[in-house]
């Protein structure tokens, strides 16, 4: 995958993921939670669960990026003791 679709997909991903987890990210922020989400959320699928890739701009490729982005939020949030989760 080129490295415009990486950013794109991360995008998308990381601005998912800020949504669902109510995370207040910055757009910059947001892209590199997404990159790292995409490739957590890659390896788990094709490694671990054995299904999915991420390999282009697709909506396959955007669901396990967002997952693994929302993890990966999580996981930051969790280790820096940020309370802005979840909060409206």
């Amino acid at each position: 995958m080129s490295i415009i679709a990486w950013i794109v997909v991360g995008a998308i991903a990381g601005f998912l993921a800020s949504q669902v987890m109510n995370a207040r990210e910055g757009l910059f922020m947001m892209v590199v939670l997404g990159i790292v989400g995409g490739l957590l959320g890659g390896f788990v699928a094709t490694s671990v669960l054995k299904m999915g890739s991420v390999n282009g701009i697709n909506i396959e490729s955007i669901v396990i990026a967002t997952l693994g982005a929302i993890a990966v939020v999580f996981l930051v949030h969790l280790a820096t003791g940020s309370r802005g989760l979840m909060r409206r």
